[in-house]
């Protein structure tokens, strides 16, 4: 019966079924994860005090900008070269550009260690005001190399699309971590925060080594000319997406700096905390989506219709999935800025309501633009994430400078809204492509009921706004379940489980 079900499938339900599959495996692995990431920080903050942590934070922060400027963005580059080579079907290309890949990890990992090694008395001078760490960034130094090589493994997961794998890397990875961690910060302190960073960068590689390790590839020999002609794009194009990555990190520091001098490090903190909110518990869908999106989006580069396809389908899964958490975070912002904080947090609500309007258009433009990273545009991306980082600088610090916290969820809201209508025109201009009937459906049916949670949170005083604002999420709900069902079948889904259920 299930073989007939699959067969029965249309290509497009079966497209629609991987992206919700992708998206429910890694969406539950984020929220375990978050979870742990809770229990850590708690145990941390008990055995280490804000010493331990601001120590352990300035040490790993530190050497996570040393690995953005030498690794070169393998991580995300080559996940093209390895989709595209899987999509062919042929076994020696793969082996080919795996081998490449490999070495090039080797490369830029050991650059990485080796410019910590020689510039860790400045590292530690210019990080603590002082050299008492340079030893301290001579030992994690080593961690650059072993981060960079399972960054190479994870990679081979996600360019082969073996989605169970890399989400049990994941899982058992944070895992690990807290087990490794706690122990070490309760019988060392402070003293256990090196041995800590070193043990779990070799977890992490023994684990991604260990899964990557059942793909089956064939051996090859290539030489150093075929390995330069074959690496030169992986280079290039991580170099750009490493470059644009530097230029957003110099943004968002420089807009903490700016708010820290207007309006104090309090402010800082609570800014921190809205879009820790939104950037992890609502982008989580995001990050769970891209493991699989963008290798399918890669493999299929070359045909512009296919691109249409893929990227309609993501941004209709994204809106469906998205919209009732986001109405959720909408009508109920209050409680879950307790939940998650305490009432002292409650001053950073207003930034989180207009943040959280601002993610359906990051949802649309965040589907269309992998299209510039798929086709290898690397130069477009590039000047596409530069000019957009120059306005939401900006945006952002004029709207700070008016409205406060409330100006940066504004802000945030706005620059989407105007990255939205540049990534779609630049997509449509350069590769034809056009939103479908049933996405604009979609958007605009969600957006205006966001609108609605909007209007009844600002209108009407508890209990009304609750209740209000409950009815809206359910129609939310109901439109969203009733859409998805269209697109894979849940009926048929529900009656494959109650089916499995009833054999065990």
């Amino acid at each position: 019966m299930q073989h007939c079900e699959t067969n029965n499938l249309t290509e497009d339900q079966t497209s629609y079924r991987q992206i919700l599959k992708a998206t429910s495996l890694f969406g539950g692995v984020q929220v375990f994860q978050i979870l742990i990431s809770i229990v850590r920080s708690k145990f941390i903050a008990v055995l280490l005090g804000p010493e331990g942590m601001g120590i352990a934070g300035l040490l790993t922060s530190t050497t996570s900008l040393i690995s953005g400027i030498t690794n070169f963005g393998l991580g995300t580059s080559a996940v093209k070269n390895v989709a595209e080579a899987n999509g062919t079907g042929n076994t020696l290309r793969v082996s080919i550009v795996v081998t490449v890949l490999r070495r090039l990890v080797w490369i830029t990992g050991s650059l990485g260690m080796l410019v910590t090694v020689v510039l860790a008395p400045w590292l530690s001078e210019i990080t603590f005001g002082n050299r008492n760490y340079t030893i301290a960034f001579i030992w994690i130094s080593v961690t650059l190399l072993f981060n960079q090589l399972s960054t190479g493994q994870m990679v081979l997961l996600r360019g082969m699309q073996k989605l169970k794998d890399l989400a049990r890397a994941s899982l058992y990875g944070s895992i690990l971590g807290l087990l490794i961690s706690v122990p070490l910060y309760y019988l060392f302190g402070i003293d256990g925060i090196v041995p800590t960073i070193i043990l779990s960068s070799i977890t992490s590689l023994a684990l991604s080594r260990y899964f990557s390790q059942k793909i089956k590839l064939q051996p090859v020999k290539v030489r150093k000319v075929r390995t330069i002609a074959e690496g030169k794009g992986m280079i290039t194009m991580g170099f750009m997406i490493s470059l644009s990555g530097l230029i957003t990190l110099g943004v968002s520091y420089i807009v903490r700096i700016f708010i820290s001098h207007t309006g104090g490090v309090d402010q800082v903190g609570l800014y921190n905390a809205g879009f820790a909110i939104i950037n992890t518990y609502v982008g989580m869908i995001f990050t769970a989506m891209s493991t699989d999106y963008y290798p399918r989006l890669s493999a299929v580069a070359q045909s512009n219709e296919q691109c249409r396809q893929v990227i309609n389908q993501q941004a209709e899964v994204a809106l469906l999935i998205l919209s009732p958490l986001i109405m959720t975070f909408l009508v109920f912002i209050n409680w879950v800025v307790i939940l998650f904080y305490s009432t002292k947090f409650i001053a950073v609500s207003d930034m989180i309501l207009w943040a959280a309007m601002g993610m359906f258009f990051k949802a649309a433009s965040w589907s269309i633009a992998f299209i510039f990273l798929a086709k290898g545009a690397s130069r477009l991306f590039f000047w596409n994430e530069l000019i957009t980082n120059t306005y939401l600088l900006a945006i952002n610090l004029i709207g700070y400078r008016y409205w406060g916290l409330t100006g940066m969820g504004l802000s945030f809201l706005i620059t989407y809204f105007i990255y939205f209508v540049q990534v779609f025109l630049i997509a449509r201009n350069k590769y034809q492509y056009s939103f479908t009937g049933g996405f604009y459906k979609i958007f605009v049916f969600q957006f205006i009921f966001a609108v609605l949670c909007l209007l009844v949170v600002k209108l009407m005083h508890a209990p009304f706004s609750y209740i209000s604002g409950s009815f809206l999420i359910a129609v939310s709900v109901m439109f969203s379940w009733r859409e998805m069902d269209k697109r894979i079948d849940l009926k048929a889904i529900g009656t494959s489980l109650k089916k499995r259920f009833k054999s065990f």
